[in-house]
C-alpha cells in the first residue's frame, strides 16, 4: 500500500444538526448551577462523558481531546472529536469496530453528503418509507502527516457491500493501528471520484470549526436531494 503526505485544510465531516445544538437540558433550568446538576445526571448515561471520565474498552481516556487541550476545555470541537470515538454502532463501520469509533471526513461536501445519505437511505429502506428531511452541519478539520492510501488499490475493504467490506476494513484498520498508523486515505464507495480520510487517533484532528448547514431530502424515493440551509 502506498503512503501519501497530507498537509490539508478543511476536510469535511457532516454530523446531524441534532448533535450540534447546545445542550437541550439548558432550557429546562433557570441558572448555571441547576444546569450543572442536570449535566451531571446526563453524564451518567453519556458514552462520550463516560469515555472522558473513565475511558472505554476501545479507547484510553488520555487519547481524547480534553486531555491534550486541558488549557482550554471550551475549545470548539473538543466534544465532537471525543463523541466520534466514544459513540459507535454495535457492529462498527468500515474502518472501526464496535468498541472504538473514528473520525470520518472527505475532501468535498458532496462526498460527505453521499456517505451520510447512504446510511440514512438504508435506515429508511428498513421501514420502506422514503420520506424524510435531515439537517446536517459541516465540521471542518485540518490534517498533517504521512498516511497509508488505498486510492487506486484493490482491497476487500473497498467492497461496497457493508456485509463484506466492513469486516475487511475493520481488520485492515486494526493492523494499521498496530503498525503505528494514525489514519487512512481511501476512495469513496458512495460518490464516484470522491476521496475520504479516516482518523484512527483523536490527536491528529486539528483546528475543528463549523461550516455550512445542509438538508438532505427524501421525497418518496431512495434518491435524495441536498439543499443549503
Amino acid at each position: 500500500m502506498k503512503t501519501t503526505a497530507l498537509n490539508i485544510r478543511a476536510l469535511v465531516r457532516l454530523i446531524s444538526e441534532t448533535h450540534h445544538k447546545p445542550p437541550v437540558l439548558r432550557g429546562l433550568v433557570d441558572s448555571d448551577e441547576e444546569a450543572a446538576i442536570l449535566a451531571e445526571i446526563e453524564g451518567e448515561t453519556s458514552a462520550r462523558l463516560m469515555a472522558e471520565r473513565e475511558g472505554s474498552p476501545g479507547i484510553d481516556r488520555r487519547e481524547l481531546a480534553f486531555a491534550r487541550r486541558s488549557h482550554d476545555l471550551k475549545l470548539y470541537g473538543q466534544s465532537h472529536i471525543n463523541a466520534a470515538f466514544a459513540y459507535t454502532r454495535p457492529t462498527g463501520n468500515r474502518f472501526n469496530s464496535g468498541d472504538r469509533g473514528a473520525w470520518y471526513s472527505a475532501w468535498e461536501l458532496m462526498t460527505s453528503a453521499q456517505e451520510v445519505g447512504f446510511h440514512r437511505t438504508r435506515e429508511l429502506g428498513f421501514i420502506g418509507v422514503y420520506e424524510d428531511r435531515a439537517r446536517y452541519v459541516e465540521l471542518l478539520a485540518d490534517f498533517i502527516g504521512d498516511f497509508p492510501d488505498l486510492t487506486g488499490a484493490t482491497h476487500p475493504a473497498l467492497d461496497p457491500d457493508p456485509a463484506r467490506g466492513y469486516p475487511a476494513g475493520q481488520a485492515l484498520a486494526q493492523d494499521l493501528r498496530r503498525a503505528g498508523h494514525r489514519g487512512l486515505i481511501y476512495p469513496s464507495l458512495r460518490h464516484a471520484g470522491g476521496r475520504c480520510f479516516v482518523a484512527f487517533d483523536p490527536g491528529i484532528i486539528q483546528n475543528v470549526r463549523p461550516g455550512a448547514s445542509w438538508e438532505l431530502v427524501w421525497d418518496g424515493a431512495p434518491e435524495f436531494s441536498i439543499e443549503g440551509v
